[in-house]
Formats: structure tokens, sequence, C-alpha cells
């Protein structure tokens, strides 16, 4: 088996992000509408030097691979961010803070992207409030595209959005020189008809991060789990222990191939490296019984909206043991559906 690349891991804030100044999770630059000459049946954006059309159906795209459409408002401090990166977690592509005028044509894009954007998820908030009077007409133009949407609206008291913003200590986006109560009144005012118009309302007043993640993945996850993504990495503690690791596991127990002359040059990856090290005592028994450890951690890693986790196994340079045990742990854990890299990240230093 050769050696594979590691899929980073994904840090999560452990509180709802908008009031955090987070990252936006994907930035799209949105390109103005650039009129046609006189007598065009429709308008149409440059994108790359191509032109794209705004008609109804797009020319040449099949209706079925008009991508489903979900649109994240609500209340600033509610857990708007939280929710996108639950869809994001789900295979969604999630826009941040797209303004309501381009949606249509970020659908278009998806619908053109030959089934490779199936679902779209799109943030839209008071930080794009100027474009937010153009909302109601995007929202009219994808329903006579035949395009299947949703609104969800993260909703919370005031009582609980003025302790998250106090938390943080960073105003409201539209107290201006007034109070947090004032912005909150004025976002409210400003999102009631979103509000009425929503499929899906969350209160997430009593709500902590892994409780609305949960209540996400009820919605948009099916009958399917939500999906574990794990990398198995292989190193030498001699160099050190891997920063990014979530679990640690000890092979030194193990007696090491190094010290036997005809398997020194090879790395754990020789099928008599490999044999050798699954002969010793205990080799077999460590690799079942962790193996059973891991199904119990990883329902508990999906019940509290854990996506992404990293299992370093050690030896003492990370080229014998760590390597041929990391090789069948990951191959336990894919054939029990979750989904591995395997990184060997000191295996050639020696």
């Amino acid at each position: 088996m050769t050696e594979r690349d590691a899929r980073p891991t994904e840090q999560r804030d452990p509180a709802f992000s908008e009031t955090q100044g987070e990252p936006q999770e994907t930035h799209n630059e949105a390109r103005q509408h650039q009129p046609q000459e006189a007598g065009a049946e429709a308008d149409a954006v440059q994108e790359n030097g191509a032109e794209v059309s705004t008609d109804a159906t797009p020319a040449g795209v099949p209706e079925a691979a008009i991508p489903e459409l979900v649109i994240i408002s609500g209340m600033s401090g509610a857990g708007r961010s939280t929710a996108a990166k639950c869809l994001e977690d789900l295979g969604w592509f999630v826009v941040d803070n797209l303004p309501p005028a381009l949606i249509p044509t970020m659908v278009e894009l998806g619908a053109r992207s030959q089934g490779n954007v199936a679902r779209i998820a799109v943030v839209v908030d008071v930080r794009g409030r100027r474009f937010f009077d153009n909302l109601r007409e995007s929202l009219a133009d994808l329903d006579s595209r035949g395009v299947t949407r949703r609104i969800v609206f993260l909703e919370s008291s005031d009582d609980a959005l003025v302790r998250r913003f106090e938390s943080v200590r960073r105003p409201h986006p539209l107290q201006g020189d007034g109070r947090i109560v004032d912005g909150i009144a004025a976002e409210r005012e400003l999102l009631r008809e979103l509000r009425g118009d929503a499929d899906l309302v969350i209160d997430t007043s009593s709500l902590n991060v892994h409780e609305l993640r949960a209540k996400m993945d009820a919605q948009f996850a099916g009958d399917e789990e939500p999906e574990l993504r794990a990398t198995v990495m292989s190193f030498g503690f001699k160099y050190g222990l891997p920063v990014d690791a979530d679990l640690v596991a000890d092979m030194r127990f193990l007696p090491n191939p190094h010290w036997v002359p005809e398997l020194r040059p090879y790395t754990g990856l020789n099928e008599e490296v490999s044999a050798y090290v699954f002969n010793q005592p205990g080799a077999k028994e460590f690799l079942d019984r962790y193996a059973e450890l891991l199904r119990l951690i990883a329902t508990g890693y999906r019940r509290e909206g854990k996506r992404y986790v990293t299992i370093a196994i050690g030896c003492t340079g990370g080229k014998h043991r760590s390597v041929a045990v990391s090789e069948k742990l990951a191959a336990r854990l894919a054939a029990e559906g979750v989904e591995t890299v395997v990184v060997h990240r000191d295996m050639g230093r020696e």
C-alpha cells in the first residue's frame, strides 16, 4: 500500500460564531449584471469572460441539474454560521453573505457545474442590508424557474442575544450609536416578513452549538448518519507529538523491528515487517480493542457534531510499528464506513 496524502482537520468554534467575527466559510466575488445590446431577450452576467444567461431555463442545462437551494437567515448571534457549517459538513456548497440579487445567478452557475454543485446554501443577513430589499424579487425569480428552495430562519430571545454579544464584547451590526437592544429591535423589524415566509424556524435561545447542529442534521442529513472523517497518522516520538492529534496511541510496547537486521531497511508498509509486528504478543489484541474503542468514540463524536478526527499512532522512529498498525487500523475504519485517510508523517526521515 502506498502512502497517501492527509486531509487537514477542521477546527470548530465552541460558540455561535456570528458574534465572534469568524471568516466567511466560502468567499465568492459576485460580478454586477452587464447590459446586453438592445433587443436581447434576457440579461446576462460575465463570469471569467463567459456569458451566463439568466433566462428562466438555462440553455443546455437539464432541469434535473438545477441545484437544491437553502437560504439561511435570522437574527445576528442566533447561530447562522453554525447552521451553515453543518450544511457544509453534509456536502452543501456554502456561500456566506451573498447579496440576494445574485442568488439566481449562483443557482444558474451551479446548474452549469455538470452535477458537481447539487446543493447550495446561501447565508443572507443584515450585513448585506442595502441588498436586502432584492430578496423577495430573487425568491420570485427562483420560483419561476422551478428551483427547490427552503428558507431556514435562526431565532433567539432578546436576553440570549444580548448575553452572546456581551460575552464577546462586540456591537450588534445595527445598533449604531445606540444599545445592543436597539440593534436587535431594528433587526427584528427588518426580518419580520422573512421570518413569516420561512420554511423552518429554529429558536436557539436555550440551545448550545451541538444541539443546533443536531437539529440541522435531523432536517438535512436524511436517513443517513452524519459522516465522520478520520486521518490515521503514524509518527515517531523522537520527532515530537503531532500537534493536531485528537487521539494518540503508543506502539512502543511491541518489539522494534529495527533490531532485526533483515527488517531494518524496510518500513511498516512491507509485508514481512507487518507480519513481524502482528505476530508479537498483544498486537492483534490491541488492534481489536482499539478499533472497538474507536467505534464507541465515533458514535459520541457524531452525536456531538464532531466530523473530523486525527488518530496518531506512534513508535520510536515512525518507520516500522506505527506504520504497520496505522495501515491495519485505517483498513478497519474504512471497512466500517468511516472515510479514512492515512499519512505517515515521519517515514523516510531516517
